[in-house]
């Protein structure tokens, strides 16, 4: 075309409508209808390390941070051409520049959605992600809610730390989307489908039925089990046929349990459950079973301080007491004798099934010793045995496996006065004993040593007969007399009152251990081992024999005695030479 002035001015004015309907394009609505605060879709037109740009159909593209769409593992999910919804942050006009959020947009959305599951009572899946003070949050996918700690489970957390990093599902309770604040419960959503369950159960449920539980709480008595929206009670006594000392010997915290209903009160919702009763009762015909006198083995299962417990089969124990675990010796506990464990041969003693009692022996297992002892060493066996310990009263001589003799300190010697036996023997020392006595039943057996030689106190009334006259030495002087040595072992005591005819103080003043003395006999007995004597009788006797003449001088003697005038005479012969 040929270049007019004409077509020239008609070009310029043709770009000149172009470039205006470009700028009224550009300023008009439809460029991009954009609200601060609302979402809309934009398409990714560039991606980097650091940020990604988003075309919202602006003036410009808008930037947002690559932060916003890496995963749990720093990768940017997110590529050119992918269509994401923005939220927008702010728009400048004038400046042609947008601020878009991804974050914002899936938080804005996700708020309508928990609105809406609120709304209609639904249920929203999230993960726990951490624990803080009175409760958790939970992870909804975006939005980071509220877990009150009492709103976990029907029953407090025992381990509260193994709940973080648990996938559950929630219902919305409260939301407040200007405090970006939002609260969830489990434990409505455990609550609805446990009364769903309970109310199937209760149904269905019926006495003598078979169940299936899990062990939800343990305590001393028993164990609670969640049967499906309904607890029942396993009591302690209804888990074993056998004794046990508490519920975790045999169940577990969440354990699975099979159990038989033994009671159903619908009305006030209690179930009593059993499970010994799913096995035979091993009580039943225990009598024939078990008879009287009959020998088995077991197994220590528990010691108590009155004796020891012993399982016969699982199921069945019986009691060992402590008085029927040995012959001859004195417990005081039966770990003295058995542990926990430990194999035992024991003889049935009695059998009580309405009780479910056995009582059991272990002595019976072996003969009585006590038997074989009485059997052995009839009274008046002369037999020799080692010392194996001294008391105070006695000592204790040992005859055979757990039977020891005692001889009491009264019978080791006839005559010596011994206070105590070490005076005589020591530990470990032979000795040769009489038997005195078996006691079987009180289960006593007494020796006697002085009963190997005859009594010498048999013949001291013969040989010291009333009236005869001793001579003996004076072993022991007291405030009541003397204590008179007339042969070996044998004393006599003369009487404070035998010895003068004057008043005597004290036996000492006239007196001296070791000196010999004579005295008259006056009383003389074998069973009371006694033997009088009297000094004053004596010299009394010795005076009337005396001639007349000399049992008292003439009244002018002034009182002299026989010695007095004997020894005047004397003095007279003498000077008279």
């Amino acid at each position: 075309m040929t270049a007019t002035p004409e077509n020239m001015e008609n070009a310029a004015l043709e770009m000149d409508l172009s470039f205006e309907s470009a700028l009224e394009n550009y300023l008009s609505s439809d460029f991009g209808d954009l609200e601060e605060g609302s979402i809309i879709k934009g398409e990714v037109v560039r991606v980097d390390e650091d940020s990604v740009l988003v075309d919202v159909n602006f003036k410009s593209e808008g930037q947002i941070s690559a932060s916003e769409f890496r995963d749990s593992t720093g990768k940017v999910n997110i590529a050119v051409g992918d269509k994401v919804d923005v939220f927008v942050v702010r728009k400048n006009e004038m400046e042609g520049t947008i601020t878009l959020s991804f974050e914002k947009a899936k938080r804005m959305q996700l708020f309508d959605k928990l609105e809406e599951i609120q709304e209609n009572n639904g249920v929203i899946t999230g993960r726990i992600v951490r624990r803080i003070k009175g409760g958790y949050t939970v992870d909804l996918g975006g939005v980071e809610a509220f877990l009150p700690g009492s709103h976990v489970d029907l029953r407090p957390v025992p381990d509260m730390d193994a709940l973080v990093n648990q996938e559950y599902e929630f219902r919305v309770l409260k939301i407040n989307r200007r405090r970006s604040n939002v609260i969830v419960s489990r434990r409505v959503l455990l609550e609805e489908e446990r009364d769903s369950k309970r109310q199937d159960l209760l149904r269905t449920l019926e006495e003598g039925q078979i169940v299936t539980g899990k062990a939800k709480n343990i305590t001393e008595y028993g164990v609670f089990v969640d049967l499906g929206g309904l607890d029942g009670l396993l009591h302690i006594t209804d888990m074993s046929w056998k004794r046990i000392r508490h519920p975790k010997e045999l169940v577990t915290l969440g354990q699975e349990l099979q159990l038989k209903v033994l009671s159903f009160d619908r009305d006030n919702q209690k179930v009593s459950l059993g499970m010994k009763q799913l096995v035979p009762d091993p009580w039943q015909d225990i009598t024939a079973k078990y008879p009287e006198g009959a020998k088995l083995q077991g197994r220590v299962t528990n010691l108590v301080d009155y004796g020891a417990f012993v399982e016969l089969e699982p199921g069945v124990e019986g009691l060992v007491h402590i008085s029927e675990m040995s012959w001859t010796r004195k417990l005081r506990h039966p770990s003295q004798m058995v542990r926990v464990g430990d194999e035992v041969e024991v003889v049935i003693l009695g059998v009580d099934q309405d009780k479910k009692r056995i009582s059991l022996g272990m002595k019976q297992v072996k003969p009585n010793p006590w038997e074989v002892v009485a059997e052995k060493y009839p009274e008046g066996t002369i037999l020799e045995g080692v010392i194996k310990n001294i008391t105070e009263f006695g000592m204790f001589i040992g005859i055979e496996d757990g039977i020891d003799g005692l001889i009491h300190v009264s019978d080791i010697s006839w005559t010596k006065k011994i206070r105590h036996p070490n005076e005589v023997f020591k530990t470990g020392d032979v000795v040769q004993a009489k038997v005195l006595t078996v006691d079987q039943e009180n289960e006593k057996f007494t020796l006697g040593i002085k009963q190997l030689t005859e009594d010498p106190w048999t013949h001291v009334p013969s040989r010291y007969p009333v009236g005869g006259v001793i001579e003996g030495t004076v072993t022991n002087i007291t405030d009541f007399g003397l204590f008179v040595e007339v042969e070996e072992g044998i004393e006599g005591l003369v009487h404070v009152s035998e010895i003068s005819q004057k008043k005597i103080k004290s036996p000492s003043e006239m007196f001296k251990e070791g000196v010999v003395i004579q005295a008259k006999v006056i009383h003389v007995s074998a069973e009371e081992r006694r033997l009088g004597l009297s000094i004053k009788q004596l010299k009394d006797e010795e005076e009337r024999r005396k001639p007349k003449e000399f049992r008292a001088g003439p009244a002018d003697t002034g009182g002299q005695n026989l010695g007095d005038l004997l020894k005047q005479k004397l003095e007279e012969d003498a000077s008279d030479s």
